[in-house]
């Protein structure tokens, strides 16, 4: 469904992603872990359309999304839940909700897919009158979850769905990760969290200062050495 070959991307002279290559199959939960600053980001951004590359390929579904503007990425059915939530904090739950399906025409569907993510996220309609501002962490991360389901995405690119989270949310995040592509969506999922993200992932890629160290199935990496003393505090 995605495939990155030999990815370069600077900030001026400062070389951010070195040669990266990933892919992501279609139902897959993939995830991205790694240190702070590693380029974790900017590989999101740079699949999202907000970064271009100096050199490389980002291909969904065999088409390139390299030059290709955010909005027609996330027309096409990627859509990504930012780092640090970013909602609209003056805005209520619900036009935060509809913020999400901006690009959309169908009516109906919008109206369904609001039904839905209320489902699946019953304190957003409880909250739905509220201004996004005022609710806790979680439920911001919950919103913003719920907001970029409001597009249909067939990719969801999630950064750091749990940072500055309660352990308690932290474990209801990621079940509901694990729902949404058990409901047919295809993650690639970055988080510092090493030992939930390679719990809950098919495969995973650490990425160490901009390139890729190791990558494979997730069970496998979560028991080897290195990435142990790296990431899992063993």
């Amino acid at each position: 469904m995605l495939m990155i070959r030999d990815l370069n991307v600077y900030y001026g002279v400062i070389h951010a992603l070195k040669n990266v290559s990933l892919t992501v199959d279609q139902g897959e939960i993939v995830t991205l872990i790694g240190a702070n600053g590693a380029g974790k980001t900017t590989l999101l951004r740079t699949i999202s359309g907000l970064i271009t590359p100096r050199s490389g390929e980002v291909l969904f579904e065999g088409r390139s999304l390299v030059k290709t503007p955010a909005k027609e990425i996330v027309r096409m059915g990627v859509s990504q839940v930012p780092e640090g939530r970013r909602v609209f904090a003056t805005m209520t739950v619900e036009e935060n909700l509809e913020m999400g399906a901006y690009l959309r025409k169908d009516k109906d569907g919008v109206q369904k897919d609001l039904e839905m993510v209320y489902s699946r996220f019953p304190r957003l309609q409880e909250r739905r009158r509220q201004s996004a501002g005022t609710l806790s962490g979680g439920e911001q991360q919950m919103l913003a979850l719920g907001r970029a389901l409001m597009a249909r995405p067939r990719l969801l690119l999630l950064d750091e769905p749990s940072m500055g989270l309660a352990p308690i949310l932290v474990q209801e995040i990621f079940s509901i990760i694990q729902e949404i592509n058990q409901a047919g969506t295809t993650i690639l999922l970055v988080e510092q969290n090493a030992h939930m993200a390679l719990s809950i992932a098919n495969r995973a890629y650490v990425l160490e200062t901009g390139q890729i160290k190791h990558s494979g199935p997730a069970a496998e990496l979560a028991q080897s050495d290195e990435v142990k003393k790296a990431y899992l505090g063993g």
